[in-house]
């Protein structure tokens, strides 16, 4: 990676892969080109990896593969901790070039650096537990079920947030004796390759190897007939691509993808914490979290105190630089999502919504969008049905909770979605007829360690984190032992 700076513009180019533990140039013609979203002037450059240079890295992890299987989880699960360990002294560094990268509040992209390394202690724990089970056969054989890697796994990971979603797929994907060839997004290049960088560092060499580059080097990368499992976070239309090319020759896929979550606010919630939550959920990173909330089903009784504590908390959030400790609204990321979120409240405010706050694009230099409230949006509105991914609340105010319910569960998404409700046996409806990922009850975000969830439906397929992902990560094999015959 190389940078230079003028007077008024600062610039860097990554141009480089990590390949059997050595950083080799990029020899690829083609450039991509990014600009800070926060209107700084920085721009950054990526050459993206040819189709040789993933084979080249794919090589090296296949070549790879035996000496990895064979080393003894105990000292799989030491470079874990040697990894986590170098992320989080490396937190604050990670942060900055996050910040850059995509206009994340600082703080939170030092604490996604951070949460990182926990993924990645904690992998190093539960890659210890139960690898396979002994069978009730007869008493003059042993039959045990093992567990065994799969072989080369390509890890294609986000830009939202990429230092936790590539920490528990690569963790997942190395303590249980995998090696990996990873490719972070573009949008997020100079963090992605930082962090797994540091990662590498730890390992073996070969073991990890990096290729930066956009869609045309993953799709060279999930096209190697010789990578076994494809683990993506991502948009859902990238993961049909890579769900249709591995399949088809019979590897297995984790897909985590798209989501247009959903709130229920049944009546009797206090409209203040209501209102809170919801703008936990959908302004949080500014609206650019997988599981942000986007459909927000509010039941008339409370509906109008909700939404007028919505507009006052959503009032008096501050949008700047997100390098500065008093803003708390950054950013979207680039020109070409703003683009989109102007475009889905345009066309609910045309199909009868109402912007009770913001509503438009900030004039000001940078991809600035303020967090906005639609009344009253109708159902069929894309800024209800599509992912919008940016700080929009869209309201739909439903005459009871059963319409709530029934309108939450109308989505071609299934990642997760929350239910506010003082209601016990509402909340245990939720639970049993949500069709997702992960249905939150009076808590927007948050969680214990080690949970898992599927996602349904165009937002995924596999086990996420948790135990579950350790076990998507490995094959089965059954043995059947006798001695010899004397």
């Amino acid at each position: 990676m190389t940078t230079t700076e003028t007077a008024s513009v600062r610039t860097a180019e990554l141009a480089v892969h990590l390949v059997g533990g050595r950083v080799a140039p990029a020899s690829g013609t083609r450039r991509l080109h990014r600009e800070d979203p926060s209107g700084s002037g920085t721009v950054t450059t990526l050459v993206p990896a040819t189709g040789e240079e993933v084979t080249a890295a794919v090589d090296t992890a296949w070549a790879a593969r035996t000496a990895w299987r064979r080393t003894a989880p105990a000292e799989r699960a030491a470079a874990l901790r040697a990894a986590a360990a170098a992320v989080r002294a490396d937190a604050e560094r990670l942060g900055e070039l996050l910040t850059g990268a995509t206009g994340r509040l600082l703080g939170q992209s030092v604490e996604s650096a951070t949460v990182a390394a926990d993924l990645l202690e904690e992998a190093a724990t539960t890659g210890l537990g139960a690898a396979g089970r002994t069978l009730a056969g007869a008493t003059s054989a042993l039959d045990v079920v093992r567990r065994e890697p799969r072989g080369v796994v390509a890890v294609i990971t986000p830009w939202n947030d990429p230092f936790p979603a590539a920490a528990g797929l690569l963790a997942a994907a190395l303590v249980t004796g995998n090696t990996v060839v990873h490719k972070p997004s573009e949008r997020s290049a100079l963090p992605g390759w930082e962090m797994a960088r540091l990662v590498a560092g730890a390992l073996p060499a070969g073991v990890l190897n990096v290729v930066n580059g956009d869609g045309e080097t993953g799709a060279a990368l999930v096209a190697d007939e010789r990578v076994a499992l494809v683990a993506h976070v991502g948009s859902t239309a990238a993961g049909r691509r890579i769900a249709a090319v591995a399949g088809a020759r019979g590897a297995k896929v984790l897909l985590e993808n798209g989501g247009a979550d959903a709130i229920v606010v049944d009546s009797g919630v206090d409209p203040r914490w209501a209102a809170e939550q919801i703008a936990t959920g959908a302004f949080t990173n500014t609206g650019q979290i997988c599981t942000s909330v986007e459909r927000v089903y509010v039941h008339d009784d409370v509906a109008d105190a909700v939404v007028a504590a919505l507009v006052e908390v959503a009032d008096g959030l501050v949008v700047g630089d997100p390098a500065e400790p008093a803003t708390t609204l950054g950013p979207l990321v680039d020109a070409d999502q703003l683009a989109v979120v102007d475009a889905h409240v345009r066309a609910a405010v045309n199909a009868g919504a109402r912007a009770v706050t913001g509503g438009a694009p900030l004039d000001r230099p940078g991809s600035f969008y303020p967090p906005t409230v639609l009344d009253g949006c109708p159902p069929g509105a894309d800024a209800v049905t599509e992912e919008t991914f940016g700080p929009v609340a869209a309201i739909v105010r439903v005459p009871d909770f059963d319409t709530a319910l029934s309108l939450a569960g109308q989505s071609r998404y299934g990642l997760a979605a929350t239910v506010l409700t003082p209601d016990l046996g509402r909340a245990l409806r939720a639970a049993e007829e949500l069709e997702v990922g992960t249905v939150k009850v009076n808590g927007v975000f948050g969680g214990a360690p080690g949970g898992s969830a599927d996602p349904r439906r165009d937002s995924g397929t596999g086990a996420g984190y948790g135990p579950d992902l350790l076990t998507e990560m490995t094959v089965l094999k059954t043995v059947h032992l006798e001695a010899p015959v004397a």
